[in-house]
């Protein structure tokens, strides 16, 4: 047998949880037509450590958009993403798998298992920062996004915060009238692209994208409401100011002053179905 036709399945605990069905049903299918070893992590350090000890197995994951970018962080940090091609099976709802989808990964389980069988490796472009940490997505930098809790991302943690905050205004005065949502306020942020001033501090900002595609990162920057945004392709993008956070694929992080991210063309392979 192969090394193509030996896997590793690296089931995340909460596509376990989420969807026990759909779970059962890819091992299934990856188990009639492979020599599958099943690895059943029980946190983020087990499951590198599964991928890391793959030998010359190829490297499936079962999981939503978090756990394949955990399993892409994890392989970048040991040098071994250019090794192998990863496969994923999206298990999770619709908007925690939506960074697969964007990819090109079928989202039924049976489809998504044949894809892992039949399908071929997609050399893809990847986001390093200076860090070491990888996004295979897109950066988004919001100007709201330096007002954003620590807690932003963590499912509930907004409605815990607001009901303590009400209890505590309850116990302490009466509750105000509420008043009207004040209006986001706007950033300011230095941007660089491959050492060319795109934008400076003395100008508001709206919102700054970055994403990798084709061997370089097209960089949008949106200035005030109205004005046409600007667009470069770049390999190098550095982002400064005041303290700010940012979305790099689902994760919330900062806050930082400085972030400069860098395209690695062709840096990972997803497996894929044949064209």
């Amino acid at each position: 047998m192969s090394a193509h036709d030996q896997l590793l399945v690296v089931i995340d605990p909460v596509a376990r949880r989420f969807d026990g069905e759909s779970v059962r049903i890819v091992k299934d299918v990856l188990c009639a037509g492979a020599d599958v070893k099943i690895c059943l992590p029980d946190g983020p350090g087990d499951f590198a450590r599964n991928l890391e000890r793959r030998g010359a197995r190829r490297s499936v994951v079962v999981g939503d958009d978090r756990a394949l970018m955990r399993a892409v962080s994890a392989l970048h940090r040991a040098r071994g993403l250019a090794d192998e091609a990863l496969s994923v099976v999206p298990v999770g709802d619709r908007a925690s798998v939506e960074l697969a989808r964007s990819l090109g990964v079928p989202m039924g389980p049976v489809a998504a298992a044949r894809a892992v069988l039949d399908g071929t490796a997609r050399e893809l472009d990847l986001l390093v920062d200076d860090s070491d940490g990888v996004v295979l997505g897109a950066v988004r930098i919001p100007a709201t996004m330096s007002r954003i809790s620590p807690t932003a991302g963590i499912p509930g943690s907004a409605s815990v915060w607001d009901a303590c905050r009400s209890l505590v205004r309850t116990l302490v005065r009466p509750a105000p009238l509420p008043l009207p949502s004040p209006r986001p306020s706007v950033g300011r942020l230095r941007v660089e692209a491959d050492g060319v001033l795109l934008h400076d501090l003395d100008e508001p900002v709206e919102d700054v994208r970055v994403r990798a595609g084709d061997g370089a990162a097209e960089v949008i920057v949106r200035g005030t409401v109205g004005e046409d945004p600007m667009r470069v392709l770049a390999e190098v993008v550095t982002v400064s100011g005041p303290d700010f956070r940012y979305r790099a694929d689902t994760r919330i992080t900062g806050p930082v002053r400085k972030r400069t991210w860098t395209v690695r063309a062709g840096a990972w392979a997803l497996t894929l179905p044949a064209q």
